[in-house]
């Protein structure tokens, strides 16, 4: 009995998170398609997602976000924000650490999924890891959203591993672009994403989504041949980081 209980509760608060989502979306949809028409007006749908979108999903789970900075981003410029991918927590949660509006390299797939697909297809860089001209045109999609003083969002596990994999291995991509563009690169570790909403179904509860922001690599000090030398590195920082837990940080 007590069984059918809990997966008929975490079946509620999974059909909650997908109501969340998508409620905020159709309310706001007319500022949010306004906003999303052109890269001009990018700022401002990411202001929308990260103060109205963002919050109501992340508080509406029971799921504050508890975020520690080692170090604070500049206003007006661009980085490269990379971290460990486990839950559909993450990408609210990176809209809630950064103030810098971002763009999101993510996975084609996701564009699929309804409403919410609809506008990440419209303002996020979508990859098809699978063609390689499709990972060529990333570097250019992001090359201009960078010109015009974004920064880029990159989860370089390049999917969501298996839950017993504490960190997978990572993708250069990220790595060799903000070599590329004299970018620095935004470590940060998400600590309980894995927890609180799992990708697997009968699974997840609230808590607040302890969160660390690691001092920054500058790839000044990096040349183009050493992207693999700064993806050893940050992966890890922040393997350490998940290793040790919230507590063991300075």
């Amino acid at each position: 009995m007590w069984v059918i209980v809990k997966k008929t509760g975490h079946a509620l608060y999974r059909i909650w998170f997908y109501i969340l989502v998508t409620i905020p979306i159709i309310i706001f949809f007319p500022l949010l398609l306004i906003s999303s028409i052109s890269e001009k007006t990018y700022p401002q749908f990411f202001w929308l997602a990260r103060n109205l979108w963002a919050p109501v999903i992340l508080y509406g789970m029971g799921c504050p976000p508890k975020v520690r900075y080692a170090q604070q981003m500049e206003s007006k410029e661009s980085y490269m924000l990379v971290a460990n991918h486990t839950s559909m927590l993450d990408i609210m949660l990176m809209l809630r650490v950064s103030r810098n509006p971002f763009v999101f390299v993510g996975k084609k797939e996701l564009g699929n999924l309804p409403i919410f697909g609809f506008f990440y297809k419209r303002v996020c860089i979508l990859v098809d890891r699978e063609d390689s001209r499709s990972r060529s045109a990333v570097y250019r999609r992001a090359q201009a959203r960078l010109a015009k003083g974004l920064s880029i969002c990159i989860f370089p596990e390049g999917g969501v591993p298996e839950e017993s994999v504490i960190l997978d291995t990572f993708k250069d991509g990220a790595f060799k672009m903000a070599i590329t563009h004299n970018i620095k690169v935004v470590p940060m570790t998400f600590y309980d994403n894995k927890q609180r909403f799992p990708f697997r179904f009968f699974s997840g509860s609230p808590g607040p989504l302890r969160t660390r922001v690691h001092p920054f690599f500058d790839t000044k000090a990096y040349s183009s041949s050493e992207a693999a030398s700064l993806r050893t590195e940050v992966w890890n920082l922040i393997y350490e980081s998940l290793q040790k837990g919230p507590q063991g940080q300075v």
